[in-house]
């Protein structure tokens, strides 16, 4: 190993310990008192609960830093205030949403309604079970105006329900504590829903409230909790002694499920990688604009380390071909960051996304919806190539094809954002806007519009004219000033975490982990038979 290896190597293992300690403080959710103060109630706490439910094995997170660095004011939001995992429950896969108590009673703060819904977008995409396990003090008021009336807000999720409900996707529903007001509509809408005797309650205005709006004195075990709604309203269909008991009688129902109606992607026996997976580190630089192969990474990621590359002299910045991936049969699309020469002698820089590699990947993911193969996007992409001679030869034509591709596609989609994520380049290669059925990013990621140096520079040069423009003296020094300023708020935001923390991404996750992700993945997506056809509609040839 080189020297540069090692320094690679060093660099990207402190930012998956970096990773690993602010996941370690954000499972605390609202901190250690309050897991002690649900405990002595004799509740669970909602990572207590989710882990008793799943089956031992591979299970994933989603949105675990959703909320970080939100609403300092308030707080703070940790997990936005709520627990999304994908795992199995008697062997079959589910999604499982908990309300954490911790954080502000299970109180939803905007980012935990947006969170709700991306978990209740996965479970309709792909047609797997969604199971709530509910303890919420409803909506959280001071920010009332910003999860109340939208299309994307809280409202939704009861929409939702009933679309679920429509088309046959399993819900089920634990009160487990709190729900309240218009939260009390989610469980049930739920196909079966169970509460928990003495620790929960349901109703659409608590025994306060009730008093203040019709004079009435009652307390709220006889309002709403499990004898009322399991003896006298119907509301609830099981009542359990406590939540282990829920969560057992959850794991019953879940195992009476029949079987579904696969897709029909391809899959054989998985086998590791022959090439040693730990080297990513190595591989993957510290500095964002040196060069690398991406095939070096590609083949530490697949089955065997065996791909075969589609048209692979052709369009050399990205790299197109078939592997497996945990046995799926994947077609993977990935940014080349090395400077790459073409046949005319031309160089090309490595990362940027030029008119015959858009081009290629086009073809490719046409190629992919023929087949049936689920198509994985590597991102550490810097955009599209500028200049004059990419904009006569059509840049900007044969972007929009690839995008056209990229929008049409009826396959599932995977994205797992390496690098550099800027610009238009984000969106070709599948960014959140075009319906990954997960995406994620390494802790090496950034995603902008465009990198940190770039950008702060063109925003300083602005600041500076408009300055001299009152008369200011703008030396040097103040240049210096305005641009380490600048580009310190930008590069803030081009962190995964600032993307993740708006689910901008599902996850953060170590590199090493990225083959599990997709391997749920395609699994989850294989609930769900294709029915549409690909059609690229009408694009300019």
């Amino acid at each position: 190993m080189d020297l540069n290896f090692n320094k690679n190597e060093d660099h990207n293992k402190l930012l998956l310990s970096n990773l690993r300690q602010k996941f370690t403080k954000v499972k605390l959710g609202g901190g250690e008192k309050r897991i002690q103060k649900l405990h002595s109630e004799g509740k669970m706490t909602a990572r207590e609960r989710i882990d008793y439910l799943l089956d031992k094995g591979n299970s994933i997170e989603i949105g675990g830093f959703v909320g970080e660095g939100m609403y300092a004011e308030y707080g703070g939001c940790p997990s936005g205030g709520v627990v999304v995992k994908i795992g199995k429950i008697k062997g079959k896969q589910c999604i499982v949403v908990a309300n954490d108590a911790t954080v502000k009673a299970g109180s939803w703060f905007p980012i935990t309604a947006k969170k709700n819904l991306r978990a209740q977008e996965i479970a309709m995409e792909n047609k797997i079970p969604i199971i709530y396990l509910v303890d919420s003090a409803g909506v959280f008021l001071p920010l009332q105006d910003e999860i109340f009336p939208d299309k994307e807000h809280f409202g939704r999720i009861f929409r939702n329900n009933a679309l679920m409900s429509s088309i046959g996707i399993t819900q089920i529903s634990a009160v487990m504590g709190s729900c309240v007001a218009g939260g009390a509509y989610l469980p049930i809408m739920s196909d079966e829903a169970i509460i928990v005797d003495k620790t929960a309650s349901i109703f659409l205005a608590g025994s306060y409230l009730v008093k203040a709006a019709i004079g009435e004195n009652i307390d709220n075990e006889t309002l709403g909790g499990a004898t009322t709604h399991c003896e006298i309203s119907g509301v609830t269909d099981y009542k359990a002694k406590d939540d282990k008991d829920a969560l057992n009688k959850i794991k019953n129902i879940i195992d009476k499920i029949g079987e579904y109606e696969k897709a029909g992607f391809n899959r054989i026996k998985a086998v590791m990688p022959a090439l040693k997976e730990e080297d990513i580190y190595g591989i993957l630089p510290k500095a964002r604009n040196e060069q690398y192969d991406m095939m070096e990474i590609i083949n530490r990621l697949v089955d065997k380390s065996e791909f075969e590359a589609y048209k692979d002299g052709y369009g050399q910045t990205i790299i197109t071909g078939y592997a497996r991936i945990d046995g799926w049969a994947v077609g993977i699309i990935a940014n080349q960051r090395k400077v790459v020469k073409t046949k005319t002698g031309e160089m090309q820089f490595g990362g940027v996304i030029y008119s015959d590699s858009a081009d290629k990947a086009t073809r490719f993911i046409a190629n992919c919806n023929q087949k049936k193969i689920p198509l994985v996007f590597l991102q550490d992409v810097t955009g599209f190539m500028v200049g004059s001679k990419s904009e006569h030869g059509g840049i900007i034509k044969d972007g929009a094809k690839m995008v056209n591709a990229v929008s049409n596609s009826v396959v599932p989609k995977f994205t797992v954002i390496i690098g550099n994520s800027y610009g238009a380049g984000n969106y070709a290669m599948c960014g959140k806007a075009y319906d990954p059925r997960l995406i994620v990013a390494w802790p090496s990621a950034e995603l902008a519009v465009m990198g940190g140096t770039q950008a702060a520079k063109v925003l300083a040069q602005i600041e500076a004219s408009s300055l001299k423009a009152k008369g200011e003296i703008v030396d040097e020094d103040k240049e210096k000033e305005l641009f380490d300023k600048i580009k310190a708020r930008y590069d803030e935001q081009t962190s995964p975490y600032y993307a993740a923390s708006r689910l901008w991404t599902d996850a953060i996750i170590n590199p090493l982990d990225t083959r599990t992700w997709i391997s749920i993945g395609i699994e989850a997506a294989n609930h769900s038979p294709i029915e549409k056809k690909f059609n690229l509609g009408v694009i300019q040839v």
